[in-house]
């Protein structure tokens, strides 16, 4: 368990903490005598801090994902268990809350539906590329899109703030990108690596 494991399985545990924030709604936070507060910015922006909280606590998971990979190579520290758990860690911190967002009417559900579709494609040409020995390289769209997906959900969490309050949805913006990236670089993976596919 070295420390590019260890900060991966931190951010597992802070993607937890998170999912209880949002979820755990009224009935939770009495269970601990903790009451969250609501902000009046305007008529019209009303912000549950539960959102906030669990924005900070998404950045910081977000800046350990980029330190364990950092690590990792810096310090000659890659494993197979470490590749692991950091796709799994990736997908505990961004799916569900992409699904929480959409229950919860704060964006289109066709987003969590095309990017976990595009992640559970993409996914299964890695392992089958993995079963014939080979690595398939992440792409540059693919890149892109990561970053646009969590800036996207960093900015929603946030209430859209400050664009907000100058009617600018940069964070609707950002998601609607990174789902059409999302769409784009899952063919790009296909088209590379077709094939495998029939190979197989």
């Amino acid at each position: 368990m070295n420390l590019p494991n260890k900060l991966t399985i931190s951010r597992i545990i802070i993607s937890i903490v998170i999912i209880l924030v949002l979820l755990g709604g009224g009935y939770v936070y009495s269970i601990f005598g903790v009451e969250i507060p609501k902000l009046f910015i305007n008529e019209s922006i009303v912000i549950d801090m539960k959102y906030i909280i669990a924005g900070i606590l998404f950045i910081i998971a977000s800046i350990t994902d980029f330190l364990d990979g950092y690590i990792a190579r810096r310090d000659n520290l890659v494993t197979d268990f470490g590749k692991l758990i950091d796709a799994i860690a990736d997908k505990i911190l961004v799916n569900p809350i992409l699904i929480i967002l959409a229950a919860q009417g704060f964006i289109h559900p066709i987003i969590p539906v095309v990017i976990i579709i595009r992640d559970s494609i993409v996914n299964s040409i890695k392992m089958l590329a993995a079963s014939n020995n080979k690595v398939v390289s992440a792409i540059k769209l693919g890149k892109v899109k990561t970053v646009c997906l969590m800036l996207g959900i960093i900015f929603t969490l946030f209430y859209n703030l400050p664009f907000e309050l100058f009617n600018i949805s940069v964070a609707k913006v950002l998601l609607f990108v990174a789902t059409v990236l999302s769409i784009i670089s899952g063919i790009q993976y296909y088209s590379l690596n077709k094939h495998l596919i029939k190979t197989k």
